[in-house]
């Protein structure tokens, strides 16, 4: 009888915010073995290594074999089974953060059409995605190791686009509005700052976000600032106020209501709860 196998690693150290690892492995299945129906808080791309199986999103389903790729999006219904026959081996790395969004969209995955085609990629896709499996560990210097590897894993979905785009327009004024909160979110910005920089007016670069990311620029931009303030949380012996002003919060009252809407718990909780698990 066959052996079936499943080597998977979950990264509980998810500090990075441009793009971190949630989880990667590989198995081979068992026939009919089922995930789902149930969503993901984070993106996850599977490569099939032999066998077939089929991939359900809302009412289409697909019928994938060996050499075939597929990405489930964050807070999106799925189903995904093994073949009864010739049950599916395949790869798989699950992740999120700030640049997620707009590196798919500079690939050939899409909600429309989550499924490539990547037979000729087959032994490049696997081999990053073992890699990223390979550099896997909770120490910081582990998750910056898995991320590299897990950029030039999307890098290859890139340089392979059929279309060899470049992002569209709306991708174009997130990434540098991105990369403007990146470097400003300290500094107490706000959204009309952040659309002066792009060159685009408010109401356009709300139109941007929502399309790429699903969230408007100061949704995007607390978000930011709150995931920085966990990490000085866990990592430092800041005050709670010296945090606050450090992520661009001038009112430290401010900064724990909004924290604690994000997080459920007052900054203090949890630092304590962080540290406490060390």
């Amino acid at each position: 009888m066959e052996q079936k196998y499943k080597n998977s690693y979950k990264n509980t150290q998810k500090e990075l915010v441009s793009l971190s690892v949630y989880n990667v492995g590989f198995q081979k299945c068992e026939p009919k073995y089922q995930w789902g129906p149930g969503i993901r808080d984070h993106y996850l791309i599977h490569h099939v290594i032999c066998g077939k199986g089929c991939y359900e999103v809302g009412k289409v389903t697909y019928t994938l074999h060996e050499g075939d790729t597929f990405l489930v999006y964050p807070q999106t219904e799925v189903t995904y089974y093994a073949d009864a026959e010739y049950p599916w081996e395949y790869a798989w790395v699950g992740f999120n953060g700030s640049d997620a969004a707009i590196i798919l969209n500079a690939t050939d995955f899409s909600k429309s059409s989550p499924v490539l085609v990547t037979d000729k990629l087959q032994t490049a896709i696997r081999e990053h995605l073992l890699g990223i499996y390979d550099a896997r560990g909770n120490g910081f210097v582990d998750s910056v190791e898995m991320t590299g590897r897990l950029y030039q894993t999307l890098a290859l979905f890139m340089k392979n686009s059929s279309l060899s785009r470049q992002l569209d327009t709306a991708g174009s004024y997130v990434q540098k509005a991105v990369s403007y909160i990146s470097a400003n979110y300290s500094y107490p910005i706000t959204v009309e700052d952040i659309a002066d920089y792009v060159g685009v007016s408010r109401s356009h670069l709300f139109r941007s976000f929502e399309s790429v990311l699903q969230e408007s620029p100061k949704e995007y931009l607390t978000h930011f600032r709150i995931r920085q303030a966990c990490y000085l949380l866990e990592h430092s012996s800041l005050s709670i106020t010296a945090v606050a002003n450090s992520v661009g919060f001038d009112n430290s009252l401010y900064f724990s209501k909004t924290f604690h809407k994000a997080k459920g718990m007052a900054p203090r909780d949890y630092r304590q709860k962080k540290q406490g698990q060390e």
